[in-house]
């Protein structure tokens, strides 16, 4: 089964998303004990849309920005770098203690010593994020999108956000763009809107195509049972994860794909790292092995990018699953928090386990 993409488009993936900074500590350090720090532009949705736009696809942004801030600028530049087209308006600062970029203030850990990350997010821009800045007939009709992934970090920053989400599935949708869905639940975010966002959520879950969540996602957003528990060891897990994608399925007919990743923590620098997808009635599975990490943040993200790219290049299922687990890998291998790969053939060499030089 391969999923039938629009043709004709001027982009080949496009992200919604909240932009900000990551600062991270040099050499692995703590936070709190460091005085040099390495500063990068991030978000999710771009740390996906970054495999397709590394690889030669043509991917947009939607997003927002605070006007005449350096931060923003150095976003538009990094985005630029990326290869990556964006669109969205310049908001008023409004003074010091007005709008700003997001801080991911985060430290990436090392061997015993689990990373940690602090989000600073007071007055972010993204909040702003709303449908009426954006002409959603241009973008899905004259420019033309294949395939849209949304995420629900955006989708429950505020009311506005949500809107925008719900708004750009449905455009997506009538003019036959394919929607990702990655669920990404975060408590905070939904503390007390419980209702409002789980009927957000409830709708662009029924009109997707891809889905994508943990157990946590799954069932904190959509109500859907987590895994049973079963026996010890790797294959009942795998088993019970099956059938909490069976249940999703069952409650969202429309799409197609459902994919979540699998990751044991041996310790900060070394993962056991697998995924499972279902297309169709098809299973995939990669069962966990073991990468090293330099940076875990991101690897998820890379997974779906990885993913995506695959669909978006018409391969059979069964890459999907493995270019993306690769893709992730990849980006555990990094100091951003999104790979960058120089060529499928370099993410084909981590999935065969080649680390060879290559001259």
């Amino acid at each position: 089964m391969k999923i039938d993409l629009k043709k004709d488009c001027k982009y080949s993936l496009l992200v919604p998303t909240s932009m900000g900074v990551r600062i991270t500590p040099v050499n692995g350090q703590p936070v709190y004990s460091s005085t040099n720090f390495f500063m990068q532009a991030t978000s999710a949705e771009t740390n996906v849309a970054s495999v397709s736009s590394f690889l030669g696809l043509p991917v947009k942004v939607l997003t927002t920005f605070v006007k005449d801030s350096p931060i923003a600028r150095f976003i538009k530049d990094n985005l630029g770098s990326r290869h990556m087209d964006y669109e969205g308006i310049d908001v008023d600062q409004g003074g010091p203690w007005g709008y700003r970029h997001q801080f991911n203030i985060a430290d990436s850990g090392y061997g015993t010593r689990g990373p940690r990350v602090h989000n600073d997010r007071a007055g972010e821009v993204g909040r702003t994020l709303n449908v009426k800045d954006f002409d959603l007939e241009r973008i899905f009709g004259s420019d033309g999108v294949q395939v849209i992934h949304l995420s629900g970090l955006v989708g429950a920053l505020s009311p506005d956000t949500g809107t925008f989400c719900l708004e750009l599935a449905r455009a997506a949708k009538k003019h036959g763009t394919r929607i990702s869905f990655d669920l990404n639940y975060r408590a905070s975010f939904w503390k007390n809107r419980e209702k409002e966002l789980r009927g957000i959520f409830h709708e662009i879950a029924g009109i997707a195509d891809i889905l994508v969540g943990n157990e946590e996602d799954f069932q904190l957003c959509l109500g859907i049972e987590g895994p049973e528990a079963g026996g010890e060891g790797l294959g009942a897990k795998i088993d019970g994860f099956k059938g909490m994608i069976d249940r999703v399925k069952k409650a969202y007919p429309n799409a197609s794909v459902f994919a979540t990743t699998l990751r044991e923590v041996v310790s900060t620098n070394t993962h056991l790292w697998g995924a499972i997808m279902r297309e169709g009635d098809a299973w995939h599975v990669v069962e966990p092995r073991q990468i090293t990490v330099l940076d875990r943040i991101g690897g998820g993200d890379g997974f779906v990018g990885g993913m995506l790219f695959a669909i978006l290049k018409g391969w059979d299922p069964e890459k999907w699953v493995q270019f993306g687990w690769a893709t992730g890998a990849l980006a555990t291998t990094m100091l951003t928090d999104y790979g960058q790969p120089s060529d499928e053939d370099q993410v084909w060499s981590i999935w065969k386990g080649n680390a060879r030089v290559k001259r």
